[in-house]
């Protein structure tokens, strides 16, 4: 059954997107401190954790990202924009906006900012409930923040594409 599902799914996503080839895409849970990394899978129905880099500097952190890129065939970044749960922007929105328009311009790939509202909260609540017995720092939570921002944008564009082929 699974094996037919992916089937159907590699026959009609591409499609649905539009694009000939389907192609990953990277979410960035940017901090200070840190960077969370999360990647989505060819056809862009799942997504992974990926990786925590260390900031060290900018031009380090863009060309271990630009690798990254590379080595995975990205298409699309997806930012977390940090904004308060009324939808003001964070102190840190500001800055994750101009990382977001810094890594378009570098890489050349389109680039958008996504709300991530709550996803280091649920980042912790799945890593508690799927391993009780073991506790990870919160070091070890930015790139299951960022797989879970990039699960919340896949879900809506997916939605869009749905509510799209009704009208």
């Amino acid at each position: 059954m699974a094996t037919a599902n992916h089937a159907i799914a590699r026959a009609v996503i591409p499609t649905a997107m539009g694009n000939a080839k389907p192609q990953r895409i990277l979410a960035v849970d940017y901090g200070r401190k840190r960077i969370g990394l999360a990647l989505s899978d060819e056809l862009g129905l799942t997504a992974q954790p990926l990786a925590i880099l260390t900031r060290t500097n900018r031009r380090d952190d863009l060309r271990r990202l630009r690798e990254i890129c590379r080595k995975h065939e990205v298409a699309r970044i997806v930012v977390g924009h940090p904004v308060h749960m009324t939808g003001e922007k964070s102190p840190m929105a500001d800055e994750a906006a101009q990382f977001a328009a810094r890594l378009e311009k570098e890489f050349a790939i389109p680039v958008e900012l996504a709300d991530e509202r709550l996803t280091s909260w649920e980042a912790e609540q799945t890593v508690s409930e799927t391993h009780p017995s073991q506790r990870r720092g919160r070091k070890a939570l930015d790139d299951v923040a960022a797989a879970v921002l990039l699960r919340d944008y896949l879900e809506r564009k997916s939605a869009a594409r749905a509510a799209a082929g009704k009208e």
